[in-house]
């Protein structure tokens, strides 16, 4: 089963590779607009630190650039792997063609979120990896292979976070149908995980920590990498990574035994 549905992933990808190289001009200049709006993000950062000349909330500038590292990175993720499938889920119950996809023969969740991937956001990782370099270059260190570990670790719950987040949102259509704006709405919400946790304090500590976890997208894996990321907060981030999937599949079997073609 699970060597039928990474075969399947596997076709999706290429096709999608295809169609994005079909026009190579065109392939070409949105992985350049792509590097640009990387670049761009790095920019607050510069205009914070400059002007504050110290460090901020304990995370100097070096520091903060690892978390600008695993913010792009997951950027690159999610704008080139989960947004581009699920957008197409409202229009799919909007136009009332979920049928089609109910009707093949392989999981509804699995199809809807493979449909579409947008390859030349691959340039994301590279640039992640650029900023990682550098970040280490500025702290005289690198991290320890522990580190590495514990991080490659974190990337895969916070894909995951991402990964239900989305489908919790997709969810909603089901009953709202429009939800566009709430769509904008998370996309903009996670331009907030460039800044290390600690600087948000309050109810924006508590939202961005339990509601809405950036912290633990961006700032976990950076403080695995600096090598002082306590095992316990490991636990909670892979326990709580968990539970939002498990939440989210059961919503979206609730939501899926609830809908009707737009022909019915």
């Amino acid at each position: 089963m699970l060597r039928r549905y990474l075969r399947l992933m596997g076709v999706r990808l290429r096709a999608s590779s295809l169609l994005a190289m079909q026009y190579r001009a065109d392939f070409i200049v949105d992985g350049i607009i792509s590097v640009f709006w990387m670049i761009t993000a790095l920019v607050p950062l510069f205009v914070v630190f400059q002007n504050a000349g110290r460090d901020i909330e304990g995370w100097s500038f070096g520091e903060s650039l690892l978390v600008i590292g695993w913010f792009t990175l997951l950027q690159g993720v999610l704008e080139g792997a989960i947004n581009p499938s699920l957008t197409g889920v409202v229009e799919h119950i909007r136009k009332g063609t979920l049928d089609f996809v109910l009707l093949k023969p392989a999981d509804a969740q699995f199809l809807v979120s493979t449909e579409r991937f947008l390859p030349w956001r691959a340039t994301n990782a590279v640039a992640a990896l650029a900023i990682f370099g550098y970040a280490f270059h500025l702290l005289g260190r690198g991290p320890s292979l522990v580190g590495l570990g514990i991080s490659f670790v974190l990337l895969g719950t916070s894909v995951l976070l991402l990964y239900s987040l989305w489908i919790l949102t997709v969810c909603a259509a089901f009953y709202v149908v429009k939800v566009d704006n709430l769509g904008y709405f998370f996309t903009s919400l996670f331009d907030a995980a460039r800044w290390p946790a600690p600087v948000f304090r309050g109810a924006l500590s508590f939202v961005f920590t339990f509601i809405i976890p950036l912290g633990v997208m961006t700032t976990f894996p950076a403080e695995a990498m600096l090598g002082r990321l306590p095992w316990s907060s490991l636990g909670w981030a892979i326990l709580g990574s968990c539970l939002f999937a498990f939440v989210s599949r059961r919503l979206w079997k609730r939501a899926i035994g609830r809908y009707t073609s737009a022909s019915s």
